[in-house]
């Protein structure tokens, strides 16, 4: 069990800094493309939890299951909602309508 637990810990970490290296590597200009591509992941995530919630037979499976459910729904939604936001940035502006001032001359 010990042993099992270092090998865990250490994967962990290993993936953390891996992630980290990986992230902060990207342009900015792939950070929205990137944000879309991890949306989708966790749209997976939330499937499995939902799959995983429907097996749960104890309280504390369902009590998980449905917390694993409800942080999913909400990493899902608030990546989708942080897209949008920086694609609207990118968005070019409406040129403004000359004034009436400005067509008489």
């Amino acid at each position: 069990m010990g042993n099992a637990l270092l090998q865990y810990t250490t994967v962990l970490v290993l993936s953390i800094f891996v992630g980290i290296e990986i992230v902060a590597k990207v342009p900015s200009i792939l950070h929205t493309p990137l944000m879309s591509g991890s949306n989708a992941i966790h749209g997976v995530i939330l499937v499995g939890s939902m799959l995983i919630l429907g097996e749960a037979t104890t309280p504390l499976e369902t009590i998980l299951g449905f917390l694993a459910v409800i942080l999913a729904t909400l990493n899902v939604v608030g990546g989708f909602v942080v897209t949008d936001r920086m694609l609207e940035m990118f968005k070019a502006k409406p040129a403004p309508k000359p004034t009436s001032e400005e067509s008489q001359s």
